[in-house]
């Protein structure tokens, strides 16, 4: 049986710094556009998940790739 946490995910991308380093087991959830920001200058964030996280729209069909 497949686990249905986010790193199983084929939206789930790994939640990098400027660095380009790995920030522990954090993601981004790329399933739904970014979050928008209160103020109008302020640019949209992608929702910052742990790779243990779930939600309800998992399916076996949207693991990642192998």
């Amino acid at each position: 049986m497949t686990s249905a946490h986010c790193e199983s995910c084929k939206f789930f991308d790994e939640h990098k710094g400027n660095g380009a380093v790995a920030q522990g087991d954090a993601g981004l959830c790329r399933f739904n556009p970014p979050v928008s920001q209160p103020a109008p200058e302020s640019k949209g964030l992608w929702p910052v998940v742990s790779s243990e996280d779930w939600c309800g729209h998992f399916t076996a069909e949207m693991t990642a790739a192998e």
